[in-house]
């Protein structure tokens, strides 16, 4: 059965509900970043790694949201993992949930890592809440109302140009075999581009960064819906665009993007990874 039309009352009472749980985990995330030692385990790869903070954390959002809206369902990433696949994106309610993102960096206590919550609805992005208790900074955003940084209204830079543009990137993504020479292709020609280059190996608060115009773009491939889920809705909310790497839609189950501040950004930088993938060798003008 197909649910009925969201109402905006009921928006923002998902929305009220999500930004008070994520408050809430951000003491248990603190503790952790806080602890003289880190207990952390590998996932599928080396670099692929999760704490018991992540876990606590999830546990917390799902009984949470599942507690206030039984209808809803979840996609998160520990979830994910303890089941050994993800769930189908369906029109029903769904929470898409990543409880650390940037867990390298909050083992080693680098303080660009975040709680990152998204809500689809009809498979629409419309609730995102992206929370980085360690810097205290709340990114926050619902559809039609804008975006938010601890309450105060955001909005994207009016950057048009990729040479005034910072460029961020996820530089880490090199240690990846697989999709090594497509990523060192693609920062050589942005990097050779932008006035700046930045990787803080967390994509939830890259776009958020984007979103209130400490960056101008992001691009990034190979990540997973709750990596980007709060942080998209945050960024178009702020006025920014969000596109797959080809141009056409973006598809939150397959989230490989180039978000910019501006349409004629992202088109720069489109052109220039369209360029870099024609590369054979690295040789970059």
């Amino acid at each position: 059965m197909t649910p009925p039309p969201i109402t905006d009352e009921q928006l923002k009472r998902y929305y009220d509900v999500a930004l008070k749980l994520v408050m809430k985990c951000g003491h248990l995330m603190r503790e952790g970043f806080n602890k003289t030692e880190s207990n952390f385990e590998v996932k599928s790869a080396f670099y692929d790694l999760v704490t018991v903070y992540d876990k606590q954390i999830e546990d917390i959002l799902i009984k949470g949201f599942q507690d206030e809206f039984p209808e809803s369902k979840v996609i998160g990433e520990e979830e994910s993992a303890a089941n050994k696949r993800m769930s189908e994106l369906t029109d029903d309610p769904t929470w898409i949930i990543d409880p650390i993102d940037g867990t390298t960096n909050f083992i080693n206590k680098i303080p660009h890592c975040c709680i990152s919550v998204g809500l689809a609805v009809k498979k629409e992005l419309v609730v995102g809440i992206v929370y980085n208790p360690i810097l205290n900074e709340m990114f926050s955003a619902w559809k039609g109302h804008g975006a938010y940084l601890n309450g105060e209204r955001i909005h994207v830079s009016k950057v048009t140009s990729i040479n005034n543009a910072v460029v961020a990137l996820e530089v880490s993504l090199i240690h990846a075999a697989r999709v090594r020479d497509k990523n060192v292709k693609r920062l050589a020609k942005l990097a050779s581009n932008a006035t700046g280059t930045r990787g803080i190996g967390c994509a939830a608060l890259t776009l958020c960064y984007v979103a209130c115009g400490r960056f101008q773009t992001f691009h990034v491939e190979d990540l997973q819906p709750w990596d980007i889920a709060g942080g998209a809705v945050i960024l178009t909310e702020a006025g920014g665009v969000i596109k797959h790497t080809k141009g056409g839609i973006f598809d939150i189950m397959k989230p490989d993007l180039i978000c910019a501040c501006t349409e004629e950004l992202l088109k720069d930088v489109q052109q220039l990874i369209e360029e870099a993938d024609q590369i054979t060798e690295y040789e970059f003008k």
